[in-house]
C-alpha cells in the first residue's frame, strides 16, 4: 500500500470553496436553488445541441441515423428552455429529483466505509457515516413533504456543502487527499 504524506491541496480549496458556497447558500436560500436551475437549463440546452450536432456528424460520415441521439438532443433543448423561461417549474421539480440524488449519494458513499476505515482512519469513519446517515434522513423528509423540500432545498444544500466541505478539508489535512 502506498502511503501518502503531506496535504492534499486540491481536496483542501475544494474544501474552502464549499464552505463558501455553503454559508452563501444559507444567506440567500432562494437565489441559490434559482441559480442551480439555471445552470441546469444551461447545461440541458448545451447538452441538448452537443447530441443534435452529433446526430448530424454521424449521419455525414455514416448514413445511419442515430434517432436516439436526435430525439435526445430535442428533449434536452427543450427541458432546458423550459427550465429558463420557467424557472419556477424548475424549481418544483428540482425538489422533488433532489431528494433521491440526496438518498443515493449518501447509499453509495457509506457502501465504501470499510475501505475509508482501512485507509483514513477511525475519526474520518465515524464523520463520512454520520455525515451519510444524516443525509439520508434528510433525503427522507424532503421525499415525504415536498412543500417542506421546496422552502428548505437551500438551507438543506447549505448545511451539506458545509459538511461536504468540512469532510474535504479533514480528508486533506489527514493527508489522505495529497496526489489527487
Amino acid at each position: 500500500m502506498k502511503r501518502r504524506s503531506g496535504y492534499g491541496w486540491l481536496e483542501l480549496i475544494i474544501g474552502v470553496l464549499l464552505i463558501l458556497l455553503g454559508v452563501f447558500s444559507f444567506i440567500r436560500p432562494s437565489e441559490i436553488l434559482l441559480g442551480v436551475v439555471i445552470i441546469y437549463g444551461i447545461i440541458a440546452v448545451l447538452t441538448g445541441i452537443a447530441d443534435i450536432v452529433f446526430y448530424i456528424k454521424i449521419d455525414r460520415h455514416t448514413g445511419f441515423l442515430p434517432t436516439v441521439s436526435l430525439i435526445s438532443g430535442l428533449f434536452s433543448v427543450m427541458v432546458g428552455v423550459m427550465l429558463l423561461a420557467y424557472p419556477a417549474a424548475g424549481t418544483w421539480v428540482f425538489s422533488l429529483l433532489f431528494p433521491i440524488w440526496f438518498i443515493a449519494h449518501c447509499v453509495s458513499r457509506l457502501c465504501h466505509l470499510n475501505i475509508i476505515r482501512l485507509t483514513a482512519g477511525k475519526f474520518y469513519y465515524y464523520l463520512a457515516m454520520t455525515v451519510n446517515i444524516i443525509g439520508i434522513i434528510l433525503g427522507v423528509i424532503m421525499i415525504l413533504n415536498p412543500i417542506v423540500s421546496i422552502a428548505a432545498v437551500g438551507y438543506i444544500i447549505g448545511a451539506y456543502l458545509i459538511l461536504l466541505g468540512a469532510e474535504s478539508i479533514i480528508v486533506a489535512l489527514s493527508g489522505f487527499g495529497s496526489g489527487w
